[in-house]
């Protein structure tokens, strides 16, 4: 006998996973791990009993409901379940698939469709940060098709504005968690940002290499990954996350002068492998970065960037992202006021995805 659950596999940003709706779910933690394990096929490199992707950007899991808050229409719990590890972690965001939450939203019944275009405002409830996704919407549905594109996903979809506010320190308890814009761990530069995903920016340079390496040349690279691995757990401790090796924070950002036209040039370990792309809210903290003088961020890039709103191509593997930053400076310190961003997103299909009853049976 075999469990079905209620759900939809869609693409939200670059990534892409299985959208659930809360009350279909167990109610304790550790058993929807175990669900989600196995609707993925984890662990297995090839997750090939599962409906998983075989790579983290395509092994992961929004959990979905009807918001508790006043603030929010819905609440947004993000699960990374790993590839070959039986391990799910809640640790972090997941800007990406939170470009497919308001469509979900929309099409289970939770927000009701306005025509032209439905506001969503989400808690993301890893962090309890508040963000607002506006959705294309024509006669109480969801439209997917349009003539926005992102870097990193093919062709053309309708526009999924998402705007941020007040999600500095979301994770770590400040935008700058160590209070430095740029500390020295194992001898390396390094600036430790949270602006919504804790991330640790590091000079490839360094490193021996140019930045513009592709995700293959960095992955086959083991000693290098072991020295980001080992700077990513000293760094974990000093940005208030404790212990962070079974966690997937902080993202590791190798970053290079731009040479596309962006600001600056991103090469991202998410934490052990190298992202085709770069997440949504890492790229925000690295547009961030790149506006706070003293960062490694800031030196690579030369940027001089005044308190206000800027527009910042954040350079990666497949083209470049886009960020809008608005800040201020209050006594000399950096605030950033808020940041918005251009995704898309795409139901790829609906029904159910059916699990052995061995791991649970609601009957």
């Amino acid at each position: 006998m075999q469990t079905e659950i209620p759900c939809m596999l869609m693409r939200g940003g670059t990534s892409k996973g299985l959208y659930f709706l809360a009350s279909d779910l167990p109610e304790d933690i550790n058993k929807i791990h175990d669900v989600l394990l196995a609707a993925m096929g984890s662990p297995d490199e090839r997750q090939i009993d599962g409906v998983g992707g075989a790579h983290p950007l395509t092994s992961k899991v929004a959990i979905v409901s009807k918001s508790t808050s006043s603030d929010a229409d819905v609440d947004y719990l993000f699960m990374q379940v790993s590839v070959d590890k039986a391990e799910v972690s809640a640790s972090q965001n997941c800007g990406n698939l939170l470009a497919g939450v308001g469509a979900f939203a929309i099409e289970t019944g939770l927000v009701d469709a306005s025509e032209g275009s439905t506001d969503v405002r989400i808690r993301m409830l890893n962090t309890g940060s508040v963000t607002t996704s506006t959705v294309v919407t024509q006669s109480g549905k969801v439209v997917y098709e349009g003539n926005a594109r992102i870097d990193g996903v093919p062709g053309t979809a309708a526009p999924v504005n998402l705007y941020f506010q007040n999600i500095a320190g979301s994770s770590c308890g400040s935008l700058l968690p160590t209070g430095n814009p740029v500390d020295l761990i194992d001898g390396f530069r390094a600036s430790c940002i949270d602006n919504g995903m804790p991330v640790v920016i590091l000079d490839a340079n360094e490193f021996g290499k140019t930045g513009y390496e592709s995700p293959d040349e960095l992955e086959s690279d083991l000693p290098l990954k072991d020295l980001i691995e080992a700077i990513r757990l000293k760094a974990g401790a000093l940005m208030n996350l404790g212990d962070v090796s079974k966690k997937t924070v902080p993202k590791m950002c190798l970053v290079a002068s731009a040479r596309n036209g962006g600001l600056i040039s991103t090469r991202n370990f998410i934490p052990h492998r190298v992202h085709e792309a770069i997440g949504v809210l890492g790229a925000v903290s690295v547009a961030s970065a790149c506006i706070i003088a003293g960062s490694v961020a800031n030196s690579v890039s030369n940027a001089d960037l005044s308190p206000g709103k800027h527009t910042i191509d954040v350079e990666h593997p497949t083209g470049f992202f886009t960020v809008e930053i608005t800040s201020e400076s209050i006594a000399g310190e950096t605030r950033i006021i808020s940041s918005a961003l251009l995704r898309t997103a795409r139901k790829i299909m609906q029904g159910s995805v059916f699990i052995p009853s061995k791991v649970w049976n609601p009957n």
